[in-house]
């Protein structure tokens, strides 16, 4: 049977997924807002956290989230150090077109989203995603993502990266769980639901008014 690869996000209300642990995690193109999630935590995720890492599980990652990872959870004490062991046994699979070391163990690379399709056809756990925005666009376009699970915090920072960049197909989803802490972080689960449909005849038919028409022309000439 096929493992099933589950992405897992925090996520602000404009989409951004960058740096939300800690304040030096990851600054690229001068974020300042690093661990916005700690800033206003939610105790109503430690739920679905809970779930999601219970039992097996495998993790595939970016190269950078590898890197943040790596620094952190080998290290982690305290309440934190339970969860640093388990990713520590985890197979760490990292998609990343470069050769830096992998030193942290049980860490493999993988070149290519042809990569991942076999290692998914393969024998082994249910793989996980955290963080790693840039390789969502690739696995979506391939179809290897089975659920995807955000937890939309209620804040809007403005800049930073985004769960769905460049690249990202056009496709529809289905939701099939969602819930709303009590501190208003909407919690969505969605599996893959098939291509957008085209423009149906029974909508609204565009007016093509001499208004419109211009409208369209100076679209077209590129001063609208």
């Amino acid at each position: 049977m096929p493992r099933k690869i589950t992405g897992a996000a925090f996520v602000s209300m404009d989409g951004v997924i960058q740096a939300p642990g800690g304040p030096d995690e990851d600054p690229t193109g001068g974020f300042d807002e690093g661990g916005w999630v700690f800033k206003i935590w939610d105790d109503g995720v430690g739920e679905t956290l809970g779930s999601l890492f219970s039992g097996e599980y495998d993790l595939l990652l970016g190269r950078r989230t590898y890197d943040i990872f790596a620094a952190y959870w080998p290290y982690a004490d305290g309440e934190n150090a339970e969860m640093g062991e388990a990713f520590d046994r985890a197979n760490k699979y990292v998609l990343t077109r470069g050769d830096q070391p992998l030193p942290w163990r049980n860490s493999h690379r993988l070149r290519s989203i042809d990569d991942v399709a076999a290692l998914k056809q393969a024998d082994g756990a249910d793989m996980i995603i955290q963080g790693s925005s840039t390789i969502y666009p690739g696995l979506l376009a391939a179809g290897l993502i089975d659920t995807l699970i955000t937890m939309t915090y209620p804040v809007t920072l403005g800049r930073g990266k985004r769960l769905f960049g460049e690249g990202t197909p056009v496709d529809l989803f289905e939701m099939t769980g969602h819930s709303v802490t009590d501190k208003g972080t909407m919690i969505a689960t969605y599996k893959p639901g098939g291509a957008l449909p085209p423009y149906p005849d029974e909508a609204p038919i565009p007016i093509t008014s001499d208004r419109e028409l211009e409208r369209r022309r100076r679209i077209e000439a590129g001063t609208w």
